[in-house]
């Protein structure tokens, strides 16, 4: 199988998993109805953000999670047994040399595929076995899948040593497979693993109410609802606040730490934070140049830029964007929803009118 039938053939069983501190990346299985991420990516968290090639975003729950294994499990926000079936492969069968992708979602960009070699399939940290590979796994990639040449899942990856030439780790697909076949007599129950002998403990089999039931570890479960995780505080909570008034979901709206993301009508707007920098920056993604007459497209947007406040037309490549910029003490609930709401509001007029009367071409969306 090529590098390109692996990408088509798995595609749609990975996903996006964002939080309000991290992004990663998920994959699901048809054979336990489960998408299979990182346990670092959702730490701290009951319900996360996932967004699959077939479906937009929606929030998913976690299910279960291994610590020690870097292992979660998420319940499938939508029914996603009509996507190409991945199945788990055979680590025992690797080889050093063989060949592997590494498939997933590094620093944002969607459904991005690394091909490599395994350098050694077979390499202990801290007392557990994982496949290192060559194959590039950068921040974004964690919780996706390592594939062989048949497509397979035979490792999920999990890290990086930073500094290294390509040194990337993946846990292979038979911890993951115990894992599995533990939880799946559970299913429906949240669950997790012993981080001192690895046994399967629910709320209902704690010894005592705190202890592993096998070694007496004790187990502390996370909290029962999203609200009673740490909340988001400062300028964060000021924009999802701000958000809120404006109908979009908070939750919905994160992608990753100080970073959202809505659509308003045509226009997709990107909200980020910076607080070494202390500004707020919001771009809204109109459309694309179009093929002819972009001389009188740009008199247009010279004109409004002169007339517009506080909001300022730019390309990014090809893209039409109208920005605005905010200092973090200026922010607040009044001013960042009169703010939000302009912007949101001109963003999907100028999409359409750009697209009506400049003949501008629409932007390809990612699903």
């Amino acid at each position: 199988m090529t590098i390109q039938e692996t990408i088509e053939k798995n595609q749609n069983s990975v996903v996006q998993i964002a939080t309000k501190t991290s992004t990663g990346t998920g994959f699901y299985l048809h054979e336990y109805d489960i998408i299979i991420t990182n346990y670092h990516v959702i730490k701290g968290h009951n319900r996360v953000t996932v967004k699959g090639k077939s479906f937009s975003k929606k929030l998913a729950e976690v299910i279960f999670f291994d610590e020690r294994y870097d292992l979660a499990f998420l319940l499938p926000p939508v029914s996603m047994k009509d996507v190409p079936e991945l199945k788990l492969g055979l680590y025992e069968k690797l080889k050093d040399g063989d060949m592997v992708v590494a498939i997933g979602h590094p620093y944002g960009l969607n459904y991005t595929a690394t091909q490599g070699v395994i350098s050694r399939v077979n390499r202990v940290q801290n007392g557990i076995n994982y496949i290192q590979v060559d194959a590039a796994i950068n921040p974004g990639n964690s919780g996706g899948p390592l594939v062989n040449e048949d497509g397979d899942v035979v490792g999920v990856n999990t890290f990086i040593i930073k500094g290294g030439d390509n040194l990337g780790f993946a846990l292979p697909s038979s911890y993951l497979k115990e894992a599995l076949d533990q939880y799946v007599p559970h299913r429906g129950e949240f669950a997790l693993r012993c981080p001192s002998c690895a046994t399967l403990v629910t709320m209902a089999t704690l010894d005592a109410g705190k202890y592993c039931p096998n070694c007496g570890t004790k187990i502390e479960f996370p909290k029962k609802t999203e609200a009673d995780e740490a909340p988001v505080s400062g300028i964060a909570k000021t924009v999802e606040d701000i958000l809120e008034k404006l109908g979009h979901d908070r939750e919905l709206a994160r992608d990753g730490q100080n970073r959202w993301e809505v659509e308003e009508g045509s226009a997709k707007i990107k909200i980020s934070y910076n607080p070494e920098n202390y500004f707020i920056v919001s771009d809204a993604y109109l459309c694309k140049l179009p093929k002819t007459g972009i001389k009188q497209l740009y008199t247009y947007l010279l004109k409004e830029n002169f007339n517009l406040r506080g909001k300022l037309f730019s390309l990014q490549g090809e893209n039409i964007v109208i920005s605005s910029l905010i200092y973090d003490l200026d922010l607040s609930a009044a001013s960042g929803e009169s703010l939000f709401r302009e912007l949101f509001q001109k963003a999907d007029y100028y999409d359409n009118l750009l697209m009506k009367d400049y003949n501008c071409l629409p932007i390809l969306k990612e699903a």
